[in-house]
């Protein structure tokens, strides 16, 4: 009796012991992939980077898609090896804030890509501001087929004419589309995502995707179970605003990544960006 005693408390201590495993799992907040993410060093960095180190590490931050104007900040990003942080390095196509408006028509631009790409651990080249038939430039073209040549995805904030006008340049072209559109409707996001397989959405500043009591609408709900392979979420701090509402921006996601099946929500969360920037 007192082996079986024994046996009993100690079968129940295991049993204890795997319920707060079991609970201390399901309160920890679902990881995520922040898949737009600036560190600018132009004028200053608005965080040092042990700051924003401890940043991802507080709201479980588990990768970054790294850019930074210029792309000093990218640099420190990758150079410091921080351990439980998947960091992916994307050349942006700027020196100073008014290169957005001209780069696309500038042939230095296209150097400095070249000049960045020989560091050897660069996987993509954006995000880049490109609208409309400003997208038919020779530099563009260029960029987009030194981007297909050297295995590097292209980030892209565009509206939806701009996108196409990259996959005509060359249809191997694989485009992560900032914002998805901002407003644009769901079935023309659809629509886009049907047409090309090899187009993501990210989905920060994205309208739409909740309602005014933060609940996940139809019609975008419909749009992720349709597509689950081909959302990720990103943060865009392209100013310091963004980066003092950084905690905020990932509740935001998590409040309506709850109402997704898990399965849904990991794959928007983290799932496809960790498939698409594997280690290769």
């Amino acid at each position: 009796m007192l082996r079986g005693a024994h046996h009993l408390v100690v079968a129940g201590i295991a049993a204890l012991a795997a319920l707060a495993s079991w609970s201390a799992a399901a309160a920890e907040p679902i990881e995520i992939f922040d898949a737009h993410l600036h560190y600018n060093w132009e004028p200053k960095p608005f965080y040092q980077p042990d700051e924003v180190l401890a940043l991802f590490r507080k709201h479980h931050v588990t990768g970054i898609l790294a850019t930074s104007r210029p792309n000093t900040g990218t640099h420190v990003l990758v150079e410091r090896k921080a351990d439980g942080l998947q960091v992916v390095p994307f050349i942006r196509p700027y020196r100073v804030r008014p290169d957005i408006q001209t780069w696309f028509n500038d042939p230095t631009i296209f150097d400095l890509i070249q000049d960045e790409f020989k560091r050897g651990y660069y996987r993509g080249i954006g995000e880049f501001h490109l609208h409309g038939k400003a997208a038919e430039s020779e530099w563009v073209k260029k960029m987009v087929d030194f981007a297909v040549a050297n295995d590097l995805y292209l980030h892209a904030h565009s509206d939806a004419e701009a996108v196409e006008i990259l996959m005509r340049h060359n249809p191997r072209a694989r485009i992560i589309w900032a914002h998805t559109g901002f407003g644009l409707a769901t079935d023309r996001v659809a629509e886009m995502l049907t047409k090309y397989p090899k187009l993501w959405g990210e989905l920060s500043y994205r309208g739409g995707i909740v309602d005014g009591a933060g609940k996940l609408t139809p019609e975008w709900r419909s749009l992720f179970e349709r597509f689950p392979d081909r959302f990720m979420l990103g943060s865009d701090t392209w100013i310091s605003e963004r980066w003092a509402s950084y905690g905020e921006i990932m509740a935001g996601y998590r409040g309506w990544l709850d109402q997704l099946a898990p399965e849904v929500a990991a794959k928007i969360a983290h799932g496809n960006a960790r498939a698409l920037f594997a280690a290769r």
